[in-house]
């Protein structure tokens, strides 16, 4: 969304494209689970007085839209990528297969995952989680607002303390809201690391797989 209200910002979808980019030529191997929230939010739309499951189901097809948008960024970039969907549109994307989702990372390309879970009442927060354990990812990384898991609202509290490293456990403890619990669970039920940066710093994505960079660890070795 960039500084617009709504919608897609092609210069940030072109950053987050060269970001991917860049770590793929680490020999990374690499899938993105996207959100929808800068074109419709289901859980908001639910909490005004729709149905939530149909508020939900609107909300996945968001985030096959954004999907799309990220793959044409990212062809721009010459990075070949297929779109999986846990909602069949075959026209415009593969529905999510396991084991080809894998052949695709396997054979280098990035697979964008829309749709969420394809179940209402679960976030893409959930849906990140998910897809690490079904694609036996080695970690997940959280690109966010902010570079790290704060004990407060950073952009309430000015003087709020940045965590370096915490537990799966603690974070669900004190109810630090960076992903939702259900998500939180499952990595630590399947011992995958949580890595919470800023998508807005350029070249981020690289900094933290080479070692560097602001973040937050969350692991529970």
């Amino acid at each position: 969304m960039g500084e617009q209200t709504y919608g897609i910002d092609p210069a940030v979808a072109t950053q987050i494209a060269r970001d991917v980019a860049e770590i793929l030529g680490m020999g990374v191997e690499t899938a993105i689970v996207i959100g929808g929230g800068n074109i419709f939010r289901g859980v908001a739309a639910s909490a005004r007085g729709m149905d939530r499951a149909t508020a939900d189901y609107m909300g996945m097809l968001a985030t096959v839209i954004n999907a799309l948008a990220l793959q044409d960024a990212l062809e721009q970039q010459n990075v070949v990528t297929r779109v999986v969907t846990a909602i069949e549109m075959r026209s415009v994307a593969e529905p999510f297969i396991r084991r080809r989702a894998i052949r695709h990372l396997e054979k280098g390309r990035v697979v964008v995952f829309g749709g969420g879970t394809g179940n209402p009442y679960f976030s893409t927060d959930t849906a990140a989680a998910l897809r690490a354990m079904e694609i036996k990812a080695d970690v997940i990384l959280k690109a966010t607002k902010v570079d790290g898991i704060y004990d407060a609202d950073p952009m309430v509290k000015t003087d709020a303390t940045r965590f370096e490293r915490i537990s799966h456990g603690e974070v669900i403890k004190r109810g630090l809201s960076i992903m939702d619990t259900a998500a939180i669970a499952l990595a630590r039920e399947n011992n995958i690391p949580i890595i919470v940066y800023s998508i807005h710093e350029k070249g981020g994505f690289g900094d933290i797989l080479r070692g560097g960079g602001r973040c937050t660890v969350v692991a529970d070795d």
